[in-house]
């Protein structure tokens, strides 16, 4: 049954669509969702390769899951889930009518009842908690859509996943970042800035990218990038180094902490191309690498001066400090390493 009955076509103004987005909250999102595989051991080993998570709870006879993976046992990969309800999809159907066709994921809670083992089958139902007003933001005005997934095994609730989207009209406006060009030559944005100089053309107001959130217990990496160090943290305890900085050890849980400096040099351990959505400020397609630094520990950031197509696992980089925007700090980035029979 429609939840819309009488819209007229076309699409409506915000005064006209919010009313009908909310009419939304608390209809089902999925019904009757079954994990597509049972909590197993390789993909516990894989998360926890991926974010250098050593903790002796995730291998062995008495193994358990990750508590942060319990949104992976719902998820329905490339060929998506089944069991979405019609009016999940009816919300969305009105939402990319409205424009917002756009969407970004931007926060997320959980609630754990009791531990995932391996063998676990999963079932799950989600449910439209919320839909906002329409919200202005750099990306675009959109709706922030929240859904709340309850996760059980045989009947027994095992947790609660409530993930927050933004579905909204981009703001197609917006200026080149900048950046540092690659071997390739100019980004498309540089070259429309360039054409519209060479034409007499006003070029974009350019929007800022987004600032580092610095708070007390990341201060000192980023009083390091001032000097540009990059600095990874020591435990005392157990001499653990650790990426991300954190207050505490996650190998032995000791407070106290010094600093050693990263040599600069690393490999890309996995890396991934963003191509959509185009957030203002930064110039898509480019490669977001997990840098696998010589000390062990992993960084995510940047990888520049090679086409983001060539990048590759395994390619050596080194880092070097960029800053992107006048009066604002610089960022640490890679430079890729690119093999002279792939760059001529």
């Amino acid at each position: 049954m429609s939840h819309l009955p009488g819209r007229p076509p076309g699409p409506l103004p915000h005064d006209q669509l919010a009313p009908l987005l909310a009419a939304f909250e608390g209809c089902p999102a999925v019904v009757g969702g079954v994990g597509k595989d049972p909590v197993n051991e390789p993909m516990i080993r894989h998360w926890c390769e991926a974010l250098g998570d050593t903790s002796a709870a995730y291998s062995g006879p008495d193994a358990v899951a990750p508590p942060a993976m319990l949104q992976v046992w719902t998820m329905g990969g490339l060929s998506g889930n089944q069991g979405r309800s019609a009016a999940y999809e009816e919300l969305f159907d009105l939402l990319d009518g409205a424009g917002c066709t756009s969407v970004v994921a931007t926060d997320c809670e959980q609630e754990y009842l009791r531990p995932l083992r391996p063998g676990d089958q999963v079932a799950f139902e989600s449910v439209v908690e919320s839909v906002s007003g329409p919200k202005t933001t750099k990306l675009g005005t959109g709706y922030f859509v929240t859904t709340r997934t309850d996760v059980r095994v045989d009947g027994e609730p095992v947790g609660t996943h409530r993930f927050r989207i933004l579905k909204y009209a981009p703001a197609r406006a917006y200026a080149p970042s900048g950046g540092p060009e690659t071997p390739a030559g100019q980004t498309e944005h540089a070259k429309h800035a360039e054409q519209a100089g060479q034409s007499g053309q006003k070029s974009h107001v350019t929007l800022t990218r987004p600032r580092p959130v610095i708070n007390r217990d990341n201060a000192g990496f980023w009083d390091g990038v001032d000097r540009h160090q990059l600095l990874i943290q020591r435990c005392l305890g157990c001499r653990t180094l650790r990426f991300p900085w954190l207050p505490g050890c996650n190998a032995c849980g000791n407070g106290e902490w010094d600093t050693v400096e990263a040599s600069g040099e690393g490999t890309v351990f996995s890396y991934v191309i963003l191509h959509h959505p185009p957030f203002p400020a930064f110039d898509p397609p480019y490669a977001v690498g997990l840098i696998e630094l010589a000390e062990g520990v992993r960084i995510v950031s940047n990888v520049v001066g090679v086409p983001y197509d060539k990048v590759r696992i395994g390619m050596p980089v080194r880092l070097e400090f960029v800053r992107y925007e006048e009066g604002q700090s610089e960022l640490p980035v890679f430079r890729g390493d690119l093999p002279a029979e792939v760059g001529g």
